[in-house]
């Protein structure tokens, strides 16, 4: 992710309360709109209510849905429909000295025909992302091109039976097929975690592809998430593993996004959370995760995933503090569209390399991502609170409100 020369010096100059910055891509009328869905978001009560009528119009087919969704939110947090659709964000974003990371907005799929039409997509994404400077790296979710009854047996060690055997290579060339063309055309793949029942699987795959094709340069990497009591440790034992055998690792770092699902499952079951006991815990191993991948910049190419601004100004602070280049392809920083724009652009505009993750696809494809990123943004995290008070502000010095 390497888009311009610094010559800047090394003192971070970063200021996250920059409105002026973070909202300078947005015109008046996109930045009131951007409020209202703002505000809608706050009340987590309408988010509730908004989020079951969406479902209820998705699942009737519900023709007035479409144009909805697309109006609002779909608007706020996605690129387009399909790729062509996404060109103009992309465009906007590297602009403003940003780069875009490709998210093919499906969730998980069970059927062979699911994964073939995925894997298609994904490739395209590839090629289209080879087409453009602006990016630099696709998403993959491997739930999407792999049964989680699969993942989650093989993980447990259960014998598969032959048909399964049979899936399991599929799901292996379909990942070969991805990273193959992805190496050749020199884009990156961030592999992204998932539930713990299937993540040792998916980690497994994942040593697999970086020690196949990070021998000479990152293409694939793997995700970490922190709010897990144990990944700092494997984020370690990740950075051992490449060393003993010679490959370069890829590392996205995040807190995480299925902890409540993660804590419930843990009860129902009678077993020890593997989640961190509270946020202080998260955001710790998180920051020493970041530390960690910096220190070892030459052998370890990251990304710090993160819509937490301490976290962010950790990182510049390292970077400065060791004299790295600001732009150093292997120090990323990458938020979701639509969000924490005062952590992207301000960090975009000191020649750091940040990038948006740009979801796309149908209506009925995202709106699971949708729905999902609503009532994330209305947790304890006070995300939308923040955002909201940031918008404010930057209607005030533009004197759209009083």
């Amino acid at each position: 992710m390497e888009y311009m020369e610094s010559k800047m010096s090394n003192t971070t100059n970063l200021d996250f309360s920059n409105t002026e910055i973070a909202f300078g891509h947005k015109s008046d009328q996109e930045l009131k709109d951007t409020y209202r869905i703002f505000k809608m978001m706050n009340s987590p009560n309408l988010v509730k209510l908004g989020s079951a009528m969406t479902l209820l119009m998705s699942k009737l087919k519900l023709p007035l849905l479409d144009p909805i969704i697309k109006a609002t939110v779909f608007k706020q947090f996605c690129g387009g429909t399909n790729l062509l659709d996404c060109q103009s964000t992309i465009d906007k974003l590297y602009k403003n000295k940003t780069m875009s990371i490709l998210d093919f907005g499906v969730e998980a799929k069970d059927t062979e025909k699911d994964f073939d039409y995925t894997l298609a997509e994904i490739l395209k994404a590839i090629q289209f992302g080879a087409a453009n400077a602006s990016v630099p790296v696709i998403s993959l979710k491997i739930s999407s091109i792999a049964r989680n009854g699969l993942l989650e047996k093989w993980q447990g060690h259960k014998p598969l039976e032959p048909f399964e055997e049979d899936e399991l290579a599929k799901v292996k060339k379909r990942l070969h097929r991805i990273m193959h063309m992805a190496s050749d055309m020199g884009i990156g793949v961030f592999v992204d975690a998932e539930e713990t029942w299937v993540q040792e699987a998916m980690d497994a795959l994942a040593e697999e592809l970086m020690e196949t094709y990070n021998k000479k340069k990152v293409v694939a990497y793997n995700t970490f998430q922190m709010y897990r009591k144990d990944r700092l440790d494997y984020l370690k034992y990740s950075f051992e593993r490449s060393q003993n055998k010679n490959y370069y690792l890829g590392a996205k770092i995040v807190r995480g996004a299925y902890m409540v699902k993660e804590r419930q499952r843990a009860e129902d079951q009678g077993i020890a959370s593997p989640i961190q006991d509270n946020k202080e815990a998260t955001d710790l191993a998180f920051d020493q995760a970041i530390g960690f991948c910096v220190k070892h910049y030459n052998r370890i190419s990251s990304c710090n995933a993160s819509h937490n601004a301490a976290s962010c100004l950790l990182q510049a602070r390292l970077i400065s503090e060791l004299s790295i280049p600001r732009n150093h392809s292997h120090l990323n920083f990458c938020q979701l569209m639509g969000m924490s724009d005062n952590i992207t652009f301000n960090l975009a505009q000191q020649g750091y390399n940040v990038a948006k993750y740009v979801v796309y696809g149908s209506i009925a494809e995202v709106i699971p991502f949708l729905i999902r990123r609503a009532h994330e943004n209305t947790s304890i995290t006070g995300d939308v609170g923040r955002e909201l008070g940031l918008i404010t502000e930057e209607m005030a010095r533009r004197r759209l409100i009083k």
